[in-house]
């Protein structure tokens, strides 16, 4: 029931108490690091998977937004009574669905330190510490990775926003005429089938258009054809079209599977296209050195996207974005008025100039916080663990004579299925995801429904796994 209008403490307001509005802000932001830290404690006592209706929130709140400014206790109330029961909590050690999402502890503290500061790097006099930082964060975390030396490192939003800008880039390095004239009915795109949705989006972003973007056909382990990717482009170079850009998937979305990369960068380099490697998810894992041999060909590669907000324990949304044409990157979106110019030195880095946003969070500071804190080697160990926690559930799933894997485990993701209808795979998802214990995602793989189990979460232990993977058995039992 909602509190009336009359009965509701008022906001302080700054203008005329400044000392008051601080004190009032000091004790709402004790009373929510409580309310935080109480969460991150037990986030089981929540059901994973929201369990409110289409629409249920937002009958439940006012149609109109208050004349005068509430309290903060009246906010936070609404907030644990109304938002959280429309929460499906990412944070959840249940959380098995798509890719893990953790939001761990030195991450929150510097969101919170970021948006008090509220700075924002649009060129490097607007804030130097957001584009040296990023510098360096980016600089680390490419070492760890593997990378090339000397890739210039940017943080977009997501890893769609990131491979659209590798795309722009593409275009600008083949057809650089498209900046002024726009894009012409002849540049090409290739990408493997198994590819992320975001590849083809940000084709039609950027004016490519899906005509022109060819979905490789994959192998029998979901990988791209190197020999079907080469004739196609052939084909294309026949029909007087300008292929200009490769994208290759490290970890794909479906499957994890990984694309040979060596033998794409071969391809891509004796035709001069833009090669751009996806790997949202997976870049995680080359911080193992186990797993960087999948970068072999990495240094023919133009771009490179990884999340650290899939696996690497950030909070959402930070999306690591490498290229080693920083200048092309920069030809296609640098934009400079007058009113935007700045310190002319060549190590004051304008971050405006390197795609289309012109405002740039301090989404640095939450990297840097989160690699100081967990350390290389305490990040590997964690995954490390989700990758063992997969292989462990692959076996047991072998094992089960009613169920199957329907493709590799390279990762610390699982695809498998009852060997029944769709309609019983579909049975599993939904009765599994309504116990409000385990929230698990599906795909389709050979016109097949397919069940995925992904995990990454910080929270997830083997017990989470296990538990999850009896309740599937017992509901085929009971079925």
């Amino acid at each position: 029931m909602s509190v009336k209008p009359e009965t509701v403490p008022l906001a302080i307001d700054p203008q005329q108490d400044w000392s008051a509005y601080v004190a009032d802000f000091r004790l709402a932001a004790h009373r929510s690091v409580d309310w935080v830290a109480e969460y991150l404690a037990d986030p089981r006592r929540y059901p994973v998977v929201a369990k409110t209706t289409p629409g249920e929130l937002v009958d439940a709140l006012p149609a109109s937004g208050p004349e005068k400014g509430e309290s903060f206790d009246a906010i936070l109330s609404d907030f644990d009574q109304k938002i959280i029961p429309a929460v499906t909590h990412w944070n959840h050690p249940g959380f098995l669905a798509y890719f893990g999402c953790t939001g761990s502890s030195p991450v929150i503290i510097a969101e919170m330190l970021s948006a008090a500061l509220n700075t924002n790097g649009l060129h490097w006099d607007t804030s130097p510490a957001v584009a040296e930082l990023e510098q360096v964060a980016l600089g680390w975390l490419r070492q760890w990775m593997g990378l090339p030396d000397g890739w210039f490192g940017i943080i977009y939003d997501t890893a769609s926003v990131s491979s659209f800008h590798a795309i722009c880039a593409a275009r600008e390095m083949v057809a650089p005429e498209s900046r002024v004239e726009g894009s012409k009915p002849d540049l090409v795109l290739y990408t493997s089938e198994q590819s992320h949705s975001s590849i083809e989006k940000g084709a039609i972003a950027a004016g490519i258009g899906q005509k022109h973007v060819r979905k490789i056909s994959t192998d029998a382990d979901f990988r791209m054809r190197p020999d079907l990717l080469a004739k196609a482009v052939e084909v294309d170079l026949r029909a007087g079209l300008r292929p200009f850009c490769v994208v290759a998937t490290l970890g794909t979305t479906s499957t994890t599977s990984i694309d040979p990369l060596a033998a794409i960068s071969e391809i891509t380099d004796r035709h001069k296209l833009w090669l751009h490697v996806d790997a949202a998810y997976a870049g995680s894992a080359t911080i193992l050195p186990e797993y960087q041999p999948m970068l072999k060909g990495i240094d023919r590669a133009h771009s490179y996207v990884v999340n650290p907000h899939k696996w690497l324990l950030t909070n959402i949304d930070l999306s690591a974005f490498y290229t080693k044409r920083p200048d092309i990157l920069r030809r296609a979106f640098s934009l400079v008025p007058e009113y935007l110019t700045g310190t002319e030195d060549p190590r004051a880095i304008n971050l405006m100039d390197y795609g289309v946003p012109l405002g740039h969070r301090f989404r640095s500071l939450k990297l840097w916080f989160l690699l100081r804190y967990f350390g290389r080697e305490r990040l590997q160990q964690i995954l490390r663990s989700h990758i063992t926690w997969a292989k462990k559930l692959e076996e047991e799933i072998r094992n089960a004579p009613r169920f199957e894997v329907v493709a590799p485990v390279p990762f610390s993701t699982v695809c498998f299925r009852l060997k029944a209808s769709d309609a019983e795979n579909e049975r599993i998802f939904n009765t599994v995801n309504a116990s409000g214990k385990y929230y698990i995602s599906h795909t389709g793989l050979n016109g097949q429904y397919v069940l995925r189990i992904a995990i990454g979460n910080l929270g997830t232990t083997w017990d989470d796994v296990e538990g999850c993977w009896r309740m599937i058995q017992s509901v085929t039992a009971n079925g």
